[in-house]
């Protein structure tokens, strides 16, 4: 009864009209997705290297006021099987009581994978997790639950990409869990408005080699409310380097030169891929909106992106990337859920200085990278703690000392 009469609730507010920020109900995702308004980014509030020590819903107030300062209004997450999740949706509902109009909205993922993912027995692909069936059910009642904060679900993160060999399932499993939130909509089990996607790899979506290119994936492409794409030009620095160099007739410049230009290059390699999934859906005579689930640019790598390997990594490199990437979806008006707000160091518990601990806009010392320091001149972060530590710039604000650590590319690439 409670569970219904709030979806009826969140459908009585869709139908009405928006005249203030008190009625942030009425925002939906049709509303947020494409609008420059609406800034995105991917979320983890964990600052130890084990997810089984979980942020306090005061911990995750602390950050989501932070973001809030930076105009952030929508967050995604991954999973509903910790309780991050639930400490999130408090935290937020907390500050909207606490600040009159105050927004922010979640992208809620229920993380998806096969049988035996995970597991010392072999993957089996076409197969799924008993626990699926358990994400999915939370998904549906946290949404029902927080109808006014909750405005996407996605089911499966990178679920579907070959390179995910531990856990990656083939599209008709996609497919039958969007088709059945699909239906929870048509049931008013789920409130109408609520969109539905997946968010993956943009080969996944077609936008790569004709081996994804299946049936269940051009059905599951007709299913969803619109696409969410993954592109990380950083990664592929390593694996498919054809665009990350120095040209010939770049030889001559400074070092700064050459990695603007080189940064460039990446921008359009990820506008490229962007392209190639626009591509493939449209091929199918489907047209529906195409977003950005995830990219990104780490700051820190002491493996195959530090300066060891493609010298790809630093906080110079992240925070070019960071904004050539927001002036070209703002301007397409494509919303980008950029990988992420701060550094998590359970990504890669093994070894601290890996490039997957090293993603977040402000480090686990709470200092704001090299992207945000204009930021911190103009006082954004006053009187805002992450902590119990005040957002203070990395490098103590030496930009000379920031360039230490900071190396342009050598591989020698041609152009056409």
């Amino acid at each position: 009864m409670y569970k219904n009469l709030l979806v009826i609730i969140g459908m009585f507010f869709v139908g009405t009209a928006c005249n203030s920020k008190e009625e942030v109900t009425a925002v939906t995702a049709k509303n947020i997705l494409g609008n420059p308004n609406y800034q995105a980014i991917c979320y983890g509030g964990y600052r130890t290297s084990t997810r089984d020590s979980v942020p306090s819903v005061a911990e995750i107030k602390e950050d989501i006021k932070i973001l809030a300062a930076m105009n952030i209004k929508v967050v995604r997450t991954y999973n509903v099987h910790f309780k991050e999740v639930h400490h999130l949706l408090e935290a937020i509902t907390a500050l909207k009581k606490e600040q009159p109009g105050f927004e922010m909205y979640v992208m809620l993922g229920a993380w998806i994978d096969c049988k035996n993912a995970w597991t010392t027995n072999p993957p089996i692909h076409n197969e799924e997790s008993e626990r699926n069936a358990m994400e999915i059910a939370e998904a549906v009642k946290l949404t029902n639950q927080y109808p006014d904060i909750i405005k996407i679900i996605a089911v499966g993160n990178e679920a579907m990409v070959k390179w995910a060999s531990a856990y990656y399932v083939t599209p008709n499993i996609i497919l039958k869990w969007v088709n059945h939130l699909q239906e929870l909509k048509k049931q008013n089990k789920l409130p109408k408005y609520i969109w539905i996607t997946s968010s993956d790899n943009f080969a996944s979506w077609g936008g790569g080699t004709a081996d994804y290119h299946v049936q269940d994936l051009n059905q599951l492409i007709k299913a969803v409310d619109y696409i969410s794409m993954h592109t990380y030009p950083m990664h592929d620095t390593h694996y498919n380097p054809a665009f990350w160099g120095v040209t010939s007739t770049e030889a001559s410049l400074t070092d700064k030169q050459k990695i603007d230009s080189a940064m460039m290059r990446a921008r359009d390699y990820a506008i490229a891929q962007y392209k190639s999934v626009l591509s493939y859906m449209k091929s199918l005579g489907v047209n529906k909106p195409v977003h950005i689930g995830e990219t990104g640019w780490a700051s820190f790598d002491n493996e195959l992106y530090g300066n060891k390997g493609s010298k790809a990594v630093d906080e110079y490199k992240s925070a070019l990337y960071y904004k050539l990437v927001r002036d070209w979806t703002n301007k397409e008006k494509i919303t980008c859920f950029y990988f992420e707000a701060f550094d998590e160091q359970w990504k890669n518990s093994a070894n601290p200085l890996h490039s997957e601990n090293h993603f977040g806009l402000i480090d686990l010392q709470s200092r704001a990278k090299y992207v945000l320091w204009e930021s911190v001149d103009k006082n954004v972060f006053k009187g805002l703690t992450r902590n119990g530590k005040p957002i203070i710039k990395t490098y103590d604000g030496n930009e000379k000392k920031l360039w230490e650590f900071v190396q342009a590319p050598t591989n020698i690439i041609q152009t056409k």
